[in-house]
């Protein structure tokens, strides 16, 4: 039998006063985010580890890539295997500007077995308007072999994706989006009434003025002061600097698979006894083989069952737990009946049913 690795996450968060986040990690800026890119290609130059025969659309890709180049061949008479079509997707970061690189992520299309020490021929990155962004070239690393024969192979991490750093290069820039405004959005990466309230009231102490307000839980709209006219970039640098104690909901996240459990500082509890005790069953089949005794006329081989049951239950004990237990009583009253992170998990679920658990339950 194979032992589980149990490990068990418990985070002690500190006081709030020592959660005060920069603002630039909490929010960002409506409009300033990564765009995606995605593109089709070839890549050439692999040993044998191409598409194979019954993939057509690579031999047709191949044969367009030739015809643009002035030569001129028939489609039915090529037969290679080492060219494979691939995806080529990317991100593109805001601002990027002409001729800055990004990476590529090169996947295999067809039914290729590794794309490794392959080339990505010229290929365009088109955004979701369907406009060219950026192209793409280059050798695509794998970090990974492929080698086999009939009978046995030998294979190590993925051979059918890979990257091409820097491989693509930027030809049309996003608009900016901060340029001209008299007004900027905050957009929080996690909705909260008491954050967005909070990050105002920061905003508006910094300025000392009031250029802050919160237009819903995920977003908070400002007014770019007057001095800072024409200087955008120097405002939000200012703006992100600021900190705020971001708030959150309580929650307990637990994670059957793994056995992982994850509890906020602000999981409360209303007075409660706990008691909790294992059951465990063990039953093991030795089948005994009887035979009658050497030279003997009469009698036959036969197989006895033999079954051994053996059933023990660990004495539980019970904790009490007191109205408004934070994290730490929970933790400690818990461990001392000796309870496991599997056990953990149906408790809080029976501590959740019976309406004690001051906290969102989420099992993952």
């Amino acid at each position: 039998m194979k032992k589980i690795l149990v490990i068990t996450l418990l985070l002690l968060v500190t006081a709030q006063s020592a959660l005060a986040i920069r603002i630039k990690d909490i929010a960002s800026f409506d409009g300033v985010r990564d765009n995606q890119l995605i593109g089709y290609g070839l890549v050439v130059g692999l040993n044998g580890s191409g598409d194979g025969d019954q993939t057509r659309f690579p031999v047709q890709s191949l044969v367009n890539v030739l015809e643009r180049m002035g030569i001129t061949v028939n489609r039915t008479d090529i037969t290679v295997k080492n060219v494979a079509a691939v995806m080529v997707t990317a991100t593109l970061p805001p601002f990027a500007k002409q001729g800055t690189t990004i990476d590529v992520l090169v996947s295999s299309l067809g039914d290729a077995k590794s794309i490794a020490g392959g080339t990505l021929l010229l290929t365009s990155l088109k955004g979701a308007d369907g406009q060219v962004y950026a192209v793409a070239q280059g050798g695509v690393l794998t970090n990974s072999f492929s080698y086999g024969g009939q009978a046995s192979s030998a294979q190590k991490n993925h051979p059918t994706a890979g990257r091409v750093p820097a491989g693509a290069l930027v030809e049309r820039e996003i608009p900016n989006v901060l340029s001209g405004k008299h007004s900027l959005r905050l957009n929080l990466h996690q909705p909260d009434f008491t954050t967005a309230s909070r990050m105002a009231a920061a905003i508006n102490a910094k300025f000392q003025s009031p250029l802050a307000t919160c237009s819903d839980p995920g977003a908070v709209v400002l007014q770019i002061p007057e001095a800072y006219q024409g200087r955008t970039v120097e405002f939000v640098a200012d703006l992100e600097r600021l900190q705020v104690q971001p708030d959150n909901l309580a929650r307990v996240v637990m994670n059957e698979r793994t056995g992982t459990i994850v509890m906020g500082d602000n999981v409360r509890l209303s007075t409660v006894a706990v008691s909790h005790g294992n059951l465990t069953l063990y039953i093991k089949e030795t089948p005994e083989v009887s035979q009658p005794a050497p030279f003997s006329r009469t009698g036959a081989t036969k197989v006895v069952p033999r079954t051994s049951v053996k059933v023990s239950e660990d004495s539980g004990g019970l904790a009490l737990l007191q109205e408004g237990a934070n994290i730490g009583d929970v933790v400690r009253a818990l461990n001392s009946l000796g309870v496991t992170p599997r056990d953990l998990i149906s408790i809080m679920q029976s501590i959740k049913a019976a309406g004690a658990l001051q906290a969102e339950l989420t099992v993952i």
